[in-house]
């Protein structure tokens, strides 16, 4: 039987319950953060968003950067308030 895509663990609970099982998507993190996959990838092409690598054509990003990064973000907005 194949895994539907509702059928997958959410990936915020990935980035909340410590280290991950798996690597997170371009998908994952759209998901995430609730914006178009097209975003995600520019974020990329601009060196913005969560930084990610390659693994052969595909693009990876590990959970712990992706959480450093939010503590980034946030502490960027606290400290411009």
């Amino acid at each position: 039987m194949s895994r539907t895509r509702s059928a997958r663990p959410d990936p915020r609970a990935t980035l909340r319950g410590g280290l991950p099982d798996r690597y997170l998507t371009p998908d994952d993190i759209a998901e995430i953060f609730g914006v178009p996959l097209e975003t995600v990838y520019q974020w990329r092409k601009k060196r913005t968003g969560p930084p990610g690598f390659r693994i052969g054509k595909h693009v990876r990003y590990d959970p712990a950067d992706v959480r450093t990064y939010v503590t980034q973000q946030k502490s960027g907005d606290l400290a411009a308030a």
